[in-house]
């Protein structure tokens, strides 16, 4: 079986690892099919889409709706880096599967507008299929509602006419979407589970996700309903196009 690629930018090792450990879990691979990349500790290598089954992208600290005069010179690159391969991937229909981060970046690559409308605190939502998400193989086997963990600045205020909107919840309409047939993006964490996201709750106590004295009030709203069938999206990804 040809390896997929986790395309990572969490610049702290704590919650970067972590994260790689959860995608490993959750996805059924082990460190020879995933192979990460780490974008924020230098520049993207020379992908070659034949050599690969897929690509990953995971969540991270940058916004895309951002002015880039706020934007740090390793955001910039970045996202220029994944623009070129995002041309790629979307001309060639190839998987790719956009976690959080993947909705600002897969997004403003086709023409989505991303803004602060519908950001979430970080909690657990109900996330809703619509039509198209209940009949897309990707959601395969999943509720019509599931709850999923969420915690985001930024998000798809609009998706142009020739992105498929795939899942929604009562605060943000767009929870993931589809560009042509295999190219994915969504903005709740598929591979997180409880002990994930209070890492993440802790490691970005200060980026401005919750306020001063909020970080145990914080970490007790992701408690109180166990999350289960995001994960699946990882099994089935893999399984659909594993080669």
């Amino acid at each position: 079986m040809l390896p997929f690629v986790l395309l990572a930018t969490r610049a702290e090792d704590v919650p970067a690892d972590e994260e790689y450990e959860l995608f490993l879990r959750y996805s059924g691979l082990d460190e020879r099919m995933l192979r990460r990349i780490r974008l924020e500790a230098g520049p993207l290598p020379a992908l070659d889409l034949e050599s690969i089954s897929g690509v990953i992208v995971g969540g991270g600290p940058f916004n895309a709706s951002d002015p880039a005069a706020r934007k740090s010179e390793t955001q910039r690159r970045v996202e220029q880096e994944m623009a070129t391969l995002l041309d790629e991937v979307v001309a060639r229909d190839f998987p790719f599967l956009g976690a959080c981060y993947g909705v600002g970046t897969l997004g403003a690559h086709q023409g989505a507008v991303i803004d602060r409308t519908y950001s979430e605190p970080i909690s657990i939502v109900p996330v809703s299929l619509t039509d198209e998400g209940r009949a897309d193989p990707l959601f395969a086997g999943m509720p019509d509602t599931f709850g999923a963990y969420v915690g985001h600045k930024e998000a798809v205020h609009t998706l142009p006419p020739h992105l498929v909107r795939l899942a929604g919840s009562p605060g943000c309409p767009v929870q993931a979407f589809r560009a042509r047939t295999n190219v994915y993006a969504t903005q709740f964490h598929p591979e997180l589970d409880v002990d994930g996201i209070s890492t993440r709750i802790r490691a970005y106590a200060d980026y401005g996700y919750f306020a001063d004295g909020e970080l145990d009030s914080t970490l007790d709203a992701v408690r109180v309903s166990p999350v289960t069938e995001p994960a699946r999206l990882l099994q089935t990804f893999v399984a659909r196009y594993a080669r």
